[in-house]
């Protein structure tokens, strides 16, 4: 989740002309074809955000682009065909800007006078990237990050976090969108604490000293909030038919497992919501054909992510055979690699770092449920049948990897073997033979029409003259067998890949110190992503900001049991002669004796207390011991 800033190169006017064409004729195209924020975001979004406030809603988008395979294959595989649709939404505030008024006369000695403007200032942003392919979607939450600003709002303490509900409602409304049948859809990021990731210099406005509001959460603080905002996915994706099972999962390097729940939501569903540990295997396609999958093939390569990281160095470590065959060459299992992952630096240096997944498991049809079981018990009667390998006294555990199996049988795949390969074609040996003299007739006439020359009189072709900029960003078809792009979940404004770089590195190379320059830096933001066109919507909040509602969104606590009216209190002692009756332990009742009720007389008050008697003993009493003579 952090981020690094370059310097761009240099752009003539030419070239800025062009992408301004570009750009313009993108954002026509995306109000001509309705591929804006839809009114169901919009609608979202203001029941979420305080009321009687006014929010500016800007979405960015792009359409679902080739990219290269998250998971690296098993050997003798293709990787798969993987597109990544990337968004990114900032929630700008009206934030009010005193400044000075032009005198009416000019060498006049009264002092200037001030006047109150509101500005356009961006109070908070989230990039999410989408990993689609024939098996799984996946929405990676790339950052998120505010300005400090937010305060100017002036929102009452102890109401929910306009930050917090942004965030949940935006990831909900792309899970919801981006759903596909029979598609196992996940939810996957990691946090780290720093001081700010999308916006340069909001760091310094830490809320220490005047002026300075932005609350940086520890790297606890961070990895609770995270399962906070996350949990209200569980339970509302578990209100919806098409999902057959929610479950979120939790990992910090370096941390037990009781010290790990200790971030999870504490509400009455939490026990049965989250578990501690990955769903890496779980979640792979790559599991359910394998009987063996090495570890090299289930952690995904996520832009700039840890493990991601640790497993291209694992890599470069490896011999380039070891790699054809999927394998390291220290690291053996799953359990291995997040043992040495808590060794690393971005998570061992002084700070935790917290890996989140929640796994949205489709509901699948009776007769596919059939099949797969049918599958399963196939493969079990297959194996349950086939001789054990016994190892040779040649073998070495320490240098052999685990053997490969050839890939199960899937559902989808029928049991009867192909005769003939599918690039073939399907015609009988005397078809060939008959269709070889047709072949040899068509080889000739190719080599006629080359060796014909060209006659007569030579007619120039006329040039075609480009009088619009055309875009092919909506050439593309909605839906496919490896993504769905639906109109109502496109951004605002939807760019191409390349463009859409040069706009999130342009706000990374802005200045949000302090409130003028925010101002600022959001005005060149906003006019330079639309090239000078207008867009982004206007939100006007419509919740009721109350402290209840803020113990609400922690989670539905479980109800808080009051025994004070059952709890009975423990009786002072009696006190007799200063001394405390051991034959009962001082445990009965000291306005009883014998069995009856004392007098109030006879009762001892438990304030005073009177000093305890010594037992002084008696000269006679103590008998000496008589000497002996050596």
């Amino acid at each position: 989740m952090a981020s690094s800033s370059t310097t761009p190169a240099p752009v003539s006017k030419r070239d800025h002309d062009s992408a301004s064409a570009k750009m313009s004729s993108s954002s026509n195209q995306v109000n001509n074809a309705g591929g804006s924020t839809t009114n169901e975001l919009l609608e979202k979004l203001a029941s979420v955000l305080p009321k009687d406030l006014k929010f500016s809603i800007h979405h960015l988008s792009t359409p679902p682009t080739r990219t290269d395979a998250l998971y690296v294959p098993p050997p003798g595989e293709k990787p798969d065909k993987t597109y990544c649709e990337k968004h990114f939404l900032a929630l700008s505030i009206e934030a009010p800007v005193t400044g000075a008024m032009k005198r009416s006369s000019p060498g006049a000695d009264e002092a200037k006078s001030t006047e109150t403007t509101t500005k356009q200032v961006i109070a908070f942003a989230i990039e999410v990237f989408i990993f689609t392919t024939a098996f799984q979607t996946v929405l990676f939450v790339s950052k998120a990050d505010s300005t400090g600003y937010l305060h100017l709002l002036k929102l009452p303490s102890g109401g929910p976090s306009p930050i917090s509900q942004v965030s949940s409602t935006f990831v909900s409304y792309l899970i919801q969108h981006r759903r596909r049948k029979n598609i196992v859809s996940v939810v996957n990021l990691f946090g780290r604490a720093q001081s700010q990731y999308l916006f340069p210099g909001s760091g310094e406005n830490d809320g220490i000293g005047p002026g300075r509001e932005k609350h940086i959460l520890s790297d606890r603080g961070l990895i609770k909030w995270w399962c906070r905002v996350l949990n209200p996915l569980l339970e509302d994706q578990r209100k919806d038919d098409r999902v057959a099972a929610t479950k979120g999962y939790l990992l910090v390097p370096g941390l037990e497992e009781r010290d790990m729940r200790a971030f999870i939501p504490r509400n009455v569903t939490s026990a049965n919501d989250w578990e501690i540990g990955h769903p890496m295997e779980t979640i792979s396609h790559y599991t359910q054909e394998f009987d063996w999958v090495p570890p090299r093939c289930l952690i995904p390569r996520y832009p700039d992510d840890p493990k991601s990281r640790y497993r291209d160095e694992l890599d470069e470590e490896s011999a380039k055979w070891k790699q054809d065959m999927g394998a390291w060459k220290s690291i053996r299992t799953l359990s291995q690699f997040w043992d040495t992952m808590a060794f690393r630096q971005e998570c061992s240096s002084g700070r935790l770092t917290g890996f989140i997944w929640l796994v949205f498991d489709p509901k699948k049809s009776e007769s596919e449920e059939q099949a797969t079981q049918a599958t399963t018990a196939s493969v079990a009667t297959s194996f349950a049948s086939a001789p054990l390998m016994t190892p040779t006294g040649s073998f070495d555990a320490s240098t052999a990897f685990p053997p490969s199996t050839p890939p199960k049988r899937r559902a989808d795949v029928p049991a009867r073997t192909p005769q003939a390969s599918p690039l073939k074609a399907s015609f009988t040996a005397g078809e060939v033979t008959n269709s070889q003299p047709d072949m040899a007739k068509e080889t000739s006439k190719t080599e006629k029409e080359k060796k014909k020359k060209l006659k007569g009189r030579i007619t120039p072709r006329v040039p075609k003259v480009k009088k619009h900029q055309r875009n092919y960003l909506f050439k593309r078809p909605n839906t496919t067998a490896y993504y769905h792009w639906p109109t109502e979940g496109r951004g605002d404004l939807i760019v191409d890949e390349h463009d859409y770089k040069r706009v999130v590195e342009l706000l990374l190379q802005l200045d949000f110190e302090t409130l003028d320059k925010a101002c600022s830096a959001t005005k060149r933001w906003i006019s330079e992503a639309g090239m000078g066109a207008k867009w982004g919507h206007e939100v006007v909040g419509r919740r009721v900001q109350t402290a209840t509602s803020a113990t609400a969104d922690r989670g539905s606590a479980a109800p808080v049991n009051n025994l004070t009216g059952l709890v009975r209190k423990k009786k002072p002692a009696a006190i007799d002669s200063g001394a405390v009756d051991v034959k009962t332990n001082g445990l009965e009742d000291p306005c009883t004796e014998n069995g009856t009720a004392a007098t109030p007389s006879d009762a001892v008050n438990p304030l005073v207390l009177e000093a305890p008697k010594v037992n002084v003993l008696g000269a006679g009493l103590i008998r000496k011991k008589p000497k002996t003579s050596a």
